[in-house]
């Protein structure tokens, strides 16, 4: 694993950038920045992986239609969508379609670039793979909650989307080239054999069962029942 430089030059996303379409756009967010200004400092991280939730999916928020709850989801997309999660996890979601429909992405993992000892402190541990793998570990190491919900992650605020200048990422030849990979997503019973779930091929604070990292879908190719099993409780934070 590669420590990013000490300090990162990230700029802002534009809506205009964004794909607008949910699993497009979950493709495209690999590798972009998820960046959270505090009073006590930045804290930013690489989106390693994450997953799509797009119209008429069953194992949406969105499938029964909409609800106060779920308003974001009906965003435009490149809005927050954060929601608590088995009443002890926030998650940060983004909206991802035309303004009016539902669909949304989950940011499971992040890799931390700026601000981990913040995260540190936040998460009350020292270990780096334990600060943001996993759904609701990165929400409590950037501490996102309920507060953010609706906030348009493309327009100056405290929390946004970016991605590195080219010359930063010139100078950290790990984060070039990497491998998208795509498997069934986590956690999940229904619609639980579709391949929505994309990460970086090969980063250590991807979250999940190894069995399911290892395992890159194919076009008209199935993937076993056993390998579709739900995730242990540690997947789910």
């Amino acid at each position: 694993m590669t420590r990013s430089p000490a300090k990162l030059s990230i700029r802002r996303l534009d809506r205009s950038e964004l794909p607008v379409e949910t699993v497009a756009l979950t493709r495209f967010l690999i590798g972009k920045i998820v960046v959270h200004d505090l009073p006590k400092g930045r804290l930013s991280g690489r989106i390693v992986e994450a997953e799509a939730y797009p119209p008429g999916d069953p194992a949406g928020h969105h499938f029964r239609g909409p609800t106060p709850r779920i308003r974001s989801m009906y965003m435009a997309p490149g809005h927050a969508y954060v929601f608590f999660n088995y009443g002890a996890h926030f998650m940060l979601n983004v909206s991802s379609e035309p303004e009016g429909t539902a669909g949304g992405i989950l940011i499971r993992a992040l890799e931390p670039l700026e601000g981990i000892e913040l995260m540190q402190r936040l998460r009350k541990t020292k270990e780096l793979l334990d600060l943001t793998r996993g759904p609701g570990r990165l929400a409590a190491a950037f501490q996102i909650d309920r507060r953010l919900d609706g906030l348009d992650l493309c327009a100056p605020g405290e929390l946004w989307l970016g991605e590195l200048v080219k010359e930063n990422a010139a100078k950290d030849s790990s984060i070039l080239n990497r491998e998208i990979g795509t498997t069934v997503r986590i956690g999940i019973t229904r619609a639980a054999d579709h391949p929505l779930r994309f990460y970086e091929v090969g980063n250590p604070f991807v979250s999940g069962p190894k069995r399911l990292l290892a395992t890159l879908t194919r076009p008209n190719r199935q993937l076993s029942k056993r390998s579709l099993a739900t995730s242990t409780a540690d997947n789910k934070k």
